[in-house]
């Protein structure tokens, strides 16, 4: 659904037909992002830091906060004790925000469903929050975050459910032996003060 029901900028992304439309509107959004998505109570980045604390060793490096935004998910990543992170995303905007947390080894502006310019198995583990998502990344990026996640590793993902089950699965499950589902949760609404009920999973991958 356009907009997945929200309305101003968030509604706006979530609308987005192309990742270049995507990126400016996050660059313009970005000074503002960490605010909005406060105050709309937005769930992904605990959820996520909180799997990934259940199933990779604390200290383990180095991390990718693939779709890293301003740097929500990697504000905590240092905090409970992986500080050796990494964070991509599409849009200099977010980025630059990111920068100033002073929390990251290093930024890369990428886009993900695209291939990336990282060596098989760089990374101990993936943390993929809120990218996953109307307007966003399909199932076409999770093949290369599988390729540089090390084997032992793992990745953490929040999905759209609207993803989830048109095709995303499939995906996990076409990729056969390199990876194994080692949780998932169930569906919640990663906004709940916005009006959009959508809901999204979160899955942790192991990576054979």
């Amino acid at each position: 659904m356009a907009g997945d029901g929200h309305g101003g900028e968030l509604g706006a992304v979530y609308a987005a037909t192309s990742t270049a439309e995507v990126a400016a509107l996050y660059d313009r959004w970005a000074e503002g992002y960490d605010g909005a998505m406060a105050a709309a109570g937005y769930r992904h980045p605990a959820i996520a830091v909180a799997l990934l604390a259940r199933h990779l060793p604390r200290g383990a490096a180095p991390v990718l906060d693939a779709g890293a935004g301003t740097g929500l998910v990697g504000e905590w990543l240092g905090i409970l004790g992986w500080p050796a992170v990494e964070g991509l995303d599409i849009s200099a905007g977010m980025l630059a925000v990111a920068a100033r947390k002073g929390v990251y080894r290093a930024l890369h502006r990428l886009a993900l469903g695209a291939p990336l310019p990282f060596a098989e198995a760089r990374f101990a583990a993936v943390v993929c929050a809120g990218t996953f998502t109307t307007g966003h990344v399909g199932a076409e990026g999770l093949d290369e975050l599988v390729r540089i996640c090390r084997p032992g590793g793992v990745l953490v993902l929040t999905v759209k459910t609207t993803l989830w089950e048109g095709g995303f699965a499939a995906r996990v499950g076409a990729l056969g032996a390199r990876v194994e589902v080692a949780e998932m949760t169930a569906p919640y609404v990663s906004m709940p003060r916005e009006a959009a009920t959508v809901p999204s999973r979160a899955v942790v991958l192991s990576r054979r």
